[in-house]
């Protein structure tokens, strides 16, 4: 493992505890200058030149030439957003490959601050694929840090840049990358007092969007399922809610439950098996869980407060959930029986939708006071609280698959007009300094992240 390598994966190591200082030795301080201040990451400066094709030979996206661009520039997008990587931009290069079978002259590339390099080419084979392959340098040891080919249809160009950049962020990091995601959310038009909420499905990096449902019924909600092709979500269907469960590959709807009274906030279990939801009789809501092969009901709370918006832990043994039980919204964690509840927040506000990280170690949630909603993560067991963002109104997180990054919903203020109050995603990394807008179309809220595309 290069030295390159090993101070970045350090730097992960020392993010993921919110470290605040560091003092590098000399050699490494020649290789890789990464500066933490209250978390805060100076980005690795990595070069990622074209990949080189063919203009001759002509895909649906154009020239080989022309997909080794797009490819190159989505890799670049990617990385940029993550916070940890600033590609440099191509007028700066001295030289750029011209051919992917010859070894780069690094000299070049240290020259304009580089300390990684991707080279690579794309090829059309017999059938009309793609052939993309790719290789990624350590610019000062000069050597070879990881090499790939994938091979898909010209239309899924898009998707190799995502696996490509997964891959470098992989290597470099330690950590799995969360590119070949998708995210579900509700996509938002018209009026406050008449609003049209549609199921809209897009990649992670807002491209390839699509509507699930029509926008006849109000949907709110939407979850994914962690191993298959599956969303769960409330509709309010006749203006009774209810919980549903959408086939993405099929298009199939269906609703979860006969149950006579209002079921909302539903979340899959981490086998995908099982989906926990709220039901709201006479005022009060409880927590329940269902099979989803046996469609067998299981009551977990019974209790005068508001229990709601349960989320499993990774490991399938335990529930955070928010409830009033103790006069306020406050957050609590129960073993997936109902048993040993337990009380974790204790800070001044409200707390809701809390959400287990894919890695255990945290509890996201959106925390409500002195005006303002927020988004913040503990630990399980409420120590190490954090607030991560500090708007009007943020709320609704969800984790990337890595559980480094978190989207999440932010709504404007309302003029006295009636004018603003827009609605849009949002991303921020566990720092809490590298915070981004997604660009939807319309209006978004309500978002929910995929687990990688290809662990599926």
């Amino acid at each position: 493992m290069t030295v390159m390598i090993k101070y970045i994966r350090m730097v992960m190591v020392l993010m993921g505890f919110f470290a605040a200082g560091m003092a590098l030795p000399a050699r490494a301080q020649n290789v890789l200058e990464i500066d933490i201040t209250q978390g805060n990451v100076e980005p690795l400066l990595i070069a990622l030149p074209a990949l080189i094709g063919d203009a001759a030979v002509q895909t649906p996206a154009g020239g080989l030439d022309h997909v080794g661009s797009l490819i190159s520039d989505v890799v670049a997008s990617d990385l940029a957003r993550s916070g940890l990587f600033e590609p440099i931009e191509r007028d700066a290069f001295i030289s750029t490959p011209t051919s992917a079978e010859v070894r780069p002259t690094f000299g070049n590339w240290r020259a304009i601050g580089a300390l990684a390099l991707m080279s690579g080419k794309v090829e059309q084979e017999s059938d009309g694929r793609l052939r993309v392959e790719f290789r990624l340098w350590d610019v000062f040891s000069e050597s070879q840090v990881t090499g790939l080919r994938y091979v898909a249809p010209p239309q899924n160009w898009r998707r190799i840049a995502h696996l490509i950049a997964d891959s470098i962020y992989q290597r470099l990091t330690g950590e799995s990358g969360y590119f070949d995601t998708r995210v579900v959310f509700v996509d938002e038009v018209g009026p406050k007092t008449n609003r049209m909420k549609r199921l809209a499905l897009m990649d992670q990096d807002g491209h390839n969007q699509r509507y699930l449902t029509d926008g006849q019924d109000l949907v709110l909600t939407p979850r994914f399922s962690p191993t298959r092709q599956e969303i769960t979500y409330l509709a309010y269907y006749n203006d009774k809610p209810r919980v549903y469960l959408y086939n993405i590959d099929t298009g199939k709807h269906e609703v979860l439950g006969d149950f006579p009274t209002m079921t909302f906030a539903p979340r899959f279990s981490p086998d995908g098996n099982q989906i926990v939801m709220t039901l709201a009789d006479n005022g009060n809501s409880d927590i329940y869980v269902m099979d989803l092969r046996t469609r067998a009901v299981k009551r977990l709370t019974s209790h005068p407060g508001i229990d709601t918006s349960a989320s499993f832990s990774p490991d399938g043994k335990n529930l955070v959930f928010n409830s009033d039980r103790g006069g306020s919204q406050q957050l609590y964690v129960m073993t997936v029986d109902g048993k040993n509840v337990r009380r974790i927040s204790f800070g001044n506000g409200r707390y809701a939708t809390p959400v287990w990280s894919p890695r255990g170690d945290l509890i996201a949630f959106t925390k409500i006071g002195d005006g303002k909603f927020r988004i913040g993560v503990m630990k399980p067991d409420g120590s190490g609280e954090r607030l991560l963002t500090n708007s009007y109104q943020d709320e609704g997180p969800t984790w990337s698959p890595n559980g480094r990054v978190l989207m999440y919903f932010r709504q404007e203020r309302y003029e006295d007009d009636g004018s603003g109050g827009e609605t849009s995603l949002w991303s921020v990394d566990l720092t809490g300094y590298n915070e981004r807008r997604m660009m939807t179309p319309n209006d978004a809220s309500d978002p929910a992240w995929s687990p990688l595309m290809s662990s599926r």
